[in-house]
């Protein structure tokens, strides 16, 4: 029983390697939740057929330097452990060839969304276990508190204090990930976060006025990090050797701290005070339709990558109002897309196409979207368009009851645990809502079924 996951895992590695024109051609092997990420050192070798045909792979996508081969979650991390041994290259590239790869890429495909995404991605994506583990024992806790499964006590007071914990610290650890995206030092760009939260700003009046502890959340962290990380690289260039050990945290603390204070955390504020204002209004104001349009428009951002953006919107607007009426209503894509591919279960009489969707199925309903999208609705064409009509529905359903969730990390049915205790019923009935529409507008649609 031991022997099968790993020779399954061994095949669908050395059947990638080979299509990707060898060990010889990979720099760099990582993995994120779905997919194996490689950086190659001539993409001309690529067979893009092949590598898409290989048993195993759900979707082949060419992004910021790197080709993405989604292959599903659990999936994803082995394959890209036995990749690297197979192919004895490491996770990182080199030391002192960063600088070389970011100029090839930058010549390679030009300027684009693509980069600051990048790094909102790979500031978040590492806290998303936290995000996950944190918010199922804030929504248990929750639970059982309304519904009165234990008495109030040592229980759940401590189950109060695990789940809220990465809520109550993520602005240090958004500090330290964005300080090393940003090319500063972790440990800066956490003292950089830990300034703006400091209780002692309420004593501290500047311009006449108290400062704000937190002001700005996760945006002011972002902007304050950025800023850190540019001073420190430039006093890290310009201070001598010897000195710089000293010199360059001191330096990029005080100009940072009275710049953060003067300008960032006010800028900040603004910022998040008007994304918070236009999500909540437009929700309020526009209802359904509102919901029915970000739903159905939300799998279009995310094959194009840009809902990597919306990262820091639905962190801020969690720690600024408790609670996001926007992530129930973009979790509808996902739900969509479940009944769009369920339909061509149904229809199809493609073996393979049945083993595909059979496989993305269940981590579908779990909310990883990605192996639906690739693996099945938009390669079919139709079956996409009926995933979003699904998601519409269920988006306009969640914005009329105002369905929120307390954390984030999750979508799919297992959001349901996240989701205020009030709402819980609301938000089932809106992912049973999307599946069923999904369903129904993909099976009048249509779509060519794939030859065998």
């Amino acid at each position: 029983m031991s022997s099968k996951a790993p020779n399954k895992i061994d095949n669908l590695s050395r059947s990638i390697i080979n299509e990707v024109g060898g060990s010889s051609n990979i720099k760099t092997a990582v993995n994120c939740m779905t997919r194996l990420r490689l950086t190659l050192k001539d993409e001309s070798k690529v067979n893009l057929d092949a590598l898409k045909a290989v048993e195993g792979v759900m979707g082949v996508v060419k992004s910021d330097g790197q080709l993405q081969v989604i292959v599903g979650p659990g999936t994803a991390t082995k394959v890209a452990e036995e990749v690297r041994k197979i192919a004895g290259v490491s996770e990182n590239i080199k030391f002192g060839e960063a600088d070389k790869v970011k100029s090839e890429m930058k010549s390679k495909y030009g300027s684009s969304l693509s980069g600051p995404l990048k790094k909102i991605s790979n500031i978040f994506i590492p806290l998303i276990p936290a995000f996950i583990g944190s918010g199922l024992i804030m929504g248990i806790n929750n639970l059982i508190t309304k519904w009165e499964w234990v008495q109030p006590g040592t229980l759940t007071a401590l189950l109060g204090i695990f789940g809220n914990a990465v809520f109550a610290y993520m602005a240090i650890m958004v500090g330290m990930n964005a300080a090393k995206e940003f090319g500063g030092s972790s440990a800066l760009g956490g003292v950089m976060a830990g300034i703006l939260l400091a209780p002692g700003l309420a004593d501290v009046e500047l311009f006449g006025k108290a400062l704000v502890p937190g002001r700005g959340g996760i945006i002011a962290v972002l902007l304050v990090v950025a800023f850190s990380s540019f001073i420190e690289k430039k006093l890290r260039k310009s201070i001598p050797e010897s000195l710089e050990l000293i010199f360059t945290p001191l330096l990029t603390i005080l100009i940072s701290g009275f710049v953060a204070m003067i300008v960032l955390q006010p800028l900040g504020g603004m910022i998040s005070d008007g994304i918070g204002n236009i999500v909540t209004s437009a929700i309020e104001t526009g209802g359904p339709v509102v919901g029915a349009l970000l739903a159905g428009t939300f799998l279009p951002l995310v094959m194009t990558g840009l809902h990597q953006g919306l990262t820091p919107i639905h962190a801020d607007l969690i720690t600024k109002l408790g609670v996001n009426t926007l992530l129930p209503i973009l979790a509808m894509a996902g739900a969509g897309q479940v009944g769009a591919a369920f339909a061509v279960y149904m229809k199809t009489k493609n073996e393979r196409l049945k083993r595909t969707v059979k496989s993305a199925l269940p981590v579908g309903i779990l909310g990883i979207g990605e192996p639906l999208i690739y693996g099945v609705t938009l390669p079919l064409g139709r079956p996409f368009l009926g995933a979003c009509i699904g998601a519409a529905f269920g988006g306009a359903f969640n914005a009329m009851f105002k369905v929120g969730s307390i954390s984030m990390g999750l979508s799919g049915l297992p959001l349901a645990t996240l989701i205020t205790p009030n709402k819980i019923v609301f938000y089932l009935l809106g992912v049973v809502i999307a599946y069923v529409a999904g369903f129904i507008a993909t099976s009048l649609l249509g779509f060519e079924d794939p030859v065998e």
